[in-house]
């Protein structure tokens, strides 16, 4: 539907912004609702961030999501935040309030949470040990996700360690599971019920990261955030050895869904046809 002067607008800015897949996430919602409004991409190099972000606010947008590399930077420039976005450092969604100021959060957390709970059950990760592959953002809004689900041990591992013992550090304070830092995949997996993947290895263009999931237990699940290509090589070694995987689709729809309902005032559903819309579009790219 075409855009009238009413319409609820909200932008998505990343530097580039070409790789999002929220704009037509987002559109298929609009269009499903018949929702007066639009998901505005928006290219924006590093250091014009704070200038575009109060352009937007001047212009009545109704908040930002926010893509690499400015999450660090949203999360510094918001006057409050979420657990998630505090347990990151890091925001991919602003929401501007009409007292001038920006909430921030961290809807990865709460996206792989929910991917995981339609993958899994509702219970499928509790008392559970899990393994984190990096130690990034996303490896802290996945402990978060995780926390939330009721996982019993989190063992973080990376390839610099010091950077895994600082989220082990940071946030042992603040989540229920268990955090450790190992070296040692072989141990590590001889247990473990699920492994998250938060890396940018095996991303479309991008080696895959060379680990021995035979390791695993038969029962074990194995998770990749990554959603292009939608079948990751890792995804593809854990299938061929009939483990059960979840790819990175879910996690985008899900965490879509709280930065829809703050822009445009109704909470969207995850169906099977929007996943359909994003497969077609993944496989046009």
């Amino acid at each position: 539907m075409s855009l009238t002067g009413a319409a609820k607008l909200a932008g998505i800015m990343g530097w580039p912004v070409s790789q999002a897949f929220s704009p037509r996430l987002h559109g298929y919602w609009l269009n499903e609702m018949g929702i007066d409004g639009a998901l505005v991409p928006l290219p924006v190099k590093p250091e014009d961030f704070s200038i575009v972000l109060r352009g937007l606010m001047k212009a009545s947008f109704k908040g930002c999501s926010v893509t690499i590399p400015h999450k660090e930077a949203a999360f510094a420039i918001c006057h409050r935040s979420d657990l998630a976005a505090r347990a990151a450092g890091a925001a991919n969604l602003l929401i501007f309030h009409d007292d001038g100021s920006i909430e921030g959060r961290n809807t990865d957390a709460t996206g792989l949470a929910e991917s995981l709970r339609e993958a899994l059950g509702a219970d499928g990760v509790r008392g559970k040990t899990v393994v984190l592959l990096g130690a990034g953002g996303a490896a802290r809004a996945a402990v978060v996700a995780l926390h939330m689900l009721g996982a019993a041990e989190i063992r973080i591992l990376n390839r610099t360690r010091g950077r895994a013992d600082q989220i082990a550090n940071a946030l042992s304070g603040q989540v229920s599971p268990k955090l450790s830092v190992t070296e040692d995949w072989a141990a590590s997996a001889k247990d473990a019920a699920l492994v998250v993947h938060t890396t940018s290895a095996g991303m479309k263009g991008a080696p895959s990261l060379d680990l021995d999931l035979a390791r695993l237990p038969k029962t074990a699940t194995v998770c990749d955030i990554v959603y292009n290509p939608l079948e990751t090589p890792l995804l593809a070694r854990a299938r061929a050895l009939g483990l059960k995987t979840v790819d990175g689709l879910g996690m985008l729809m899900h965490q879509g869904v709280p930065a829809f309902e703050a822009f445009f005032g109704v909470a969207p559903i995850v169906t099977a046809g929007l996943r359909q819309h994003l497969e077609e579009g993944l496989r046009g790219r």
